[in-house]
C-alpha cells in the first residue's frame, strides 16, 4: 500500500480484503471496513456514503498501521481497543481475555437461576465482563471480582467505572483473597484448554490471549478439580456455582460436582452455536 498513491474508501477496501485473505483472516471484508471506521471516525453507513472519498495523508498512515498489525494475526479486538459483550463495549489487551460471546450463555444461566443473588463473586474476571454485566442487572447486589494478575485487574476497574458500575476487586488465587466469606452465587469462566491443545489455537489466540487464562493442565480440567471441591466452603446453602466448561467436558465436570455430595440441581446449558458450554449446581443446604 503506497502512501503516494490515491486511496479512496472503495479502494482501500478492496485492496484490504485481498490482502487480508492471503494472510489467512477469514472475515477480511468485514475486518477492513472496521478498521477504516476506526482511522477516518466514520461508522459503516458513513464509509458506504463516502466509497469515492480520498482518504488523507493522516488517516492512510493510521490504517496502513493497523492493517499491518491484523496481518500480524493480532487480534481485531486489540486493535481496535474494544470488544463487544452482552450488549456493552470493554477495553481489552494482551493483560485480558478477550470476551467471547460464547461466555454471555454464563451470564445468561446466571440471571436466570440466580437473579435473587446478594452476594456474587467472580473468580478470574480478566476484563470483567461477567461481573460487570450481572451488577449492571442485579443493581443490589454486592458484586466481588478476583484475579490472579494485577494488569488484568486495571483492566476490569476500567471497564467498571467506563459503566458505571460499582464492584469489589481483589488479587489472588481462587479463594484465597475472600478468606471466610459467603456467596449466593459463584460464577468463572476458569483456563480449560488442555496444554497439549494450546499450540493448535488459532493464532490470535496462541500468541495473544494471556496463557495464564487458557491453560486448564493436561486434560483442560485442573482448575475444576480445586475450584469446585473449595467453593464449597464458600457458598450459602442453596448458593450456587456456575462455570463456563469446554468442548466436551460438560460429564467430567458434572462428575466432579457429583464427588463432593455437597451439591444438587446439577444442569448444563448449551451456547448459541449448540455447544455444551455451561455447568452449574446448588449448593445443598447444611444439615
Amino acid at each position: 500500500m503506497s502512501i503516494q498513491e490515491t486511496w479512496t474508501t472503495l479502494k482501500l477496501l478492496s485492496w484490504t480484503k485481498e490482502y487480508l485473505l492471503s494472510k489467512g483472516v477469514s472475515n477480511a471484508r468485514l475486518e477492513a471496513e472496521w478498521l477504516l471506521c476506526a482511522a477516518t471516525d466514520l461508522d459503516r453507513v458513513g464509509l458506504y456514503l463516502q466509497y469515492e472519498k480520498p482518504l488523507n495523508e493522516t488517516e492512510l498512515s493510521k490504517y496502513r498501521s493497523m492493517v499491518t498489525r491484523r496481518a500480524r494475526r493480532e487480534p481485531l479486538q486489540h486493535i481496535l481497543g474494544t470488544q463487544e459483550f452482552y450488549g456493552l463495549e470493554f477495553e481489552v489487551s494482551r493483560d485480558v481475555l478477550i470476551p467471547r460471546h460464547d461466555t454471555e450463555s454464563l451470564v445468561e444461566e446466571a440471571m436466570k437461576r440466580c437473579s435473587g443473588a446478594n452476594t456474587i463473586l467472580d473468580i478470574g474476571t480478566g476484563s470483567g465482563c461477567i461481573a460487570i454485566c450481572l451488577k449492571k442487572m442485579l443493581k443490589n447486589a454486592e458484586v466481588t471480582a478476583s484475579d490472579i494478575s494485577e494488569a488484568a485487574l486495571a483492566v476490569a476497574k476500567r471497564n467498571a467505572a467506563r459503566h458505571e458500575v460499582e464492584i469489589e476487586y481483589v488479587c489472588g488465587s481462587l479463594f484465597a483473597p475472600v478468606n471466610c466469606r459467603k456467596f449466593d452465587l459463584i460464577i468463572s469462566n476458569p483456563p480449560y484448554i488442555p496444554t497439549p491443545d494450546i499450540e493448535t489455537l488459532e493464532e490470535e489466540v496462541r500468541d495473544f490471549d494471556p496463557h495464564s487464562a487458557l491453560d486448564g493442565g493436561n486434560d483442560g480440567l485442573d482448575i475444576y478439580r480445586k475450584l469446585i471441591p473449595e467453593s464449597i466452603e464458600y457458598l450459602n446453602p442453596k448458593g450456587w456455582l456456575m462455570l463456563e466448561i469446554g468442548i466436551g467436558q460438560g460429564s467430567d465436570v458434572v462428575e466432579i460436582f457429583g464427588k463432593t455430595d455437597c451439591f444438587m440441581k446439577f444442569f448444563t446449558a448449551m451456547d448459541p452455536g449448540g455447544i455444551e458450554r455451561v455447568v452449574g449446581a446448588q449448593r445443598k443446604e447444611i444439615q
